[in-house]
């Protein structure tokens, strides 16, 4: 098996604010960047396996925890100031000025993951990734959702977390079955958006939905039978607003790769490494 590097360190994004990020690298020259963009309430750790594995097959890799998660948590979330928008136009963006500086002869690749995909949509320098590999990415409007999940979700952003975050000044996630804790305005415009039929392209304050087309790279949408909120529906809705490119769908059931359940989460388990992973680089290759 090929030598990897690994190191942690920070990264800027486009306001100055520090990124906790980690950089895999290959021991010999790298064929392609690739920015692993995150989930909603995901740390960067759960992609460091999967990064590593795109190290080992030739290319160099970015990781990195939006403003207000992870290692880009500061000492206290109440009242700090950032939406769900400031992880597009500032951390996403400053991720893929940090690796075309790094790298700037390189092809320049993204995998986003549920919003991690939807902000290549969004983001300003989006025209600078030559392939973008989205996995469990759609438009979150919650009646998009399958069977039960939908209801459990309009609940949650709807009626029970909107009035703790307001009280609290953050969103306690770990404790709410959301994942990480969340800045208050990350998840206040999360949950509206949540509740617009067509998602952030319903709203009209969002000035980023312009750089849409802008993106004119490769892009494959993935979707998991099992995953209760990349619907097809949901992932076709986010899709068709890349209308420089033309999207590729592709649509996997867990027997399809030997498992018993992926979901929204599992395409980034080790497990996968020889099947879903292995597809995945080949693809980025190109």
């Amino acid at each position: 098996m090929p030598e990897i590097f690994a190191q942690d360190t920070t990264i800027a994004a486009r306001d100055g604010f520090a990124l906790a990020a980690s950089v895999f690298t290959p021991d010999m020259p790298p064929r392609a960047a690739v920015v692993v963009n995150s989930a909603t309430a995901v740390p960067r750790k759960i992609y460091r396996p999967f990064a590593a594995y795109l190290a080992e097959q030739g290319f160099a890799v970015l990781t990195y925890d939006y403003r207000g998660t992870g290692g880009s948590r500061p000492p206290s979330l109440k009242g700090f100031p950032a939406r769900m928008r400031d992880w597009a136009a500032l951390d996403v963006a400053g991720a893929l000025d940090h690796m075309r500086q790094v790298w700037p002869r390189l092809p320049l690749h993204a995998v986003g993951h549920s919003f991690g995909g939807q902000a290549i949509g969004l983001v300003p320098n989006n025209s600078e990734i030559s392939r973008s590999l989205l996995v469990a990415s759609q438009a979150g409007y919650w009646r998009l959702l399958a069977g039960a999940e939908k209801y459990r979700v309009y609940l949650l952003l709807r009626l029970v977390v909107p009035p703790i975050a307001r009280m609290a000044g953050y969103v306690p996630g770990a404790r709410l079955g959301l994942g990480e804790d969340l800045p208050r305005d990350v998840f206040l415009e999360w949950a509206r958006w949540c509740m617009l039929p067509r998602y952030f392209f319903d709203d009209p304050t969002l000035d980023a939905l312009e750089n849409f087309p802008s993106y004119r790279g490769a892009l494959r949408a993935i979707g998991l039978e099992d995953d209760p909120w990349a619907t097809p529906p949901a992932i076709g809705l986010l899709t068709s607003g890349f209308t420089g490119t033309k999207p590729e769908r592709v649509h996997i059931h867990p027997r399809d790769v030997g498992a018993r359940k992926i979901g929204h989460f599992g395409f980034f388990r080790p497990e996968h490494r020889d099947t879903l992973w292995r597809e995945a680089a080949a693809w980025l290759r190109g």
